[in-house]
């Protein structure tokens, strides 16, 4: 039991050692920033709920290495974002800009949980009315006699 403990930790021991850290050398605190920014801001091809800063997964670490050339070459923010979404697609945003393409993932559950709403207060409306009416149309005297008659009457026939 010992053994295999021992051969265990030392599978794991290995395994995090061959896990590769990324280390750029950045010329100011600013850069440092920026790409720490948008490696938040992008979201792992491979692992899609991940952002490329938190994703082990070798097409982040090629995606970091991306931004870091981008920000040393010297390009903006959005530069380098709009790189990326060209080179990737627009999925590769974690928060996706409002165009007539992606209205839909905006605004569909307002309209879905609206038209729920309008539904529901409908249904309500249209029981309340029809119970209003079941209590409306009671029987008079006359027709609870006669009614009274002919159950009597199925009763005997029976």
């Amino acid at each position: 039991m010992r053994k295999l403990l021992c051969a265990l930790a030392l599978l794991c021991v290995g395994a995090l050692a061959h896990a590769a850290i990324d280390t750029y050398d950045f010329d100011s605190e600013d850069q440092r920033q920026r790409f720490y920014q948008i490696s938040s801001e992008l979201r792992c091809p491979l692992c899609q709920n991940q952002n490329i800063a938190d994703s082990n997964a070798p097409i982040a670490t090629d995606l970091r290495g991306e931004v870091y050339r981008l920000l040393d070459e010297g390009r903006t923010d959005k530069e380098i974002v709009e790189h990326m979404v060209a080179r990737y697609g627009e999925f590769v945003r974690y928060r996706p800009v409002l165009t007539v393409e992606t209205m839909v993932l905006w605004f569909a559950p307002a309209v879905f949980l609206l038209a729920g709403f309008v539904i529901l207060l409908v249904m309500v409306r249209r029981r309340q009315k029809a119970l209003n009416n079941a209590q409306a149309s009671e029987l008079d005297e006359q027709e609870r006699e006669r009614l009274q008659a002919l159950l009597e009457k199925k009763t005997r026939d029976d």
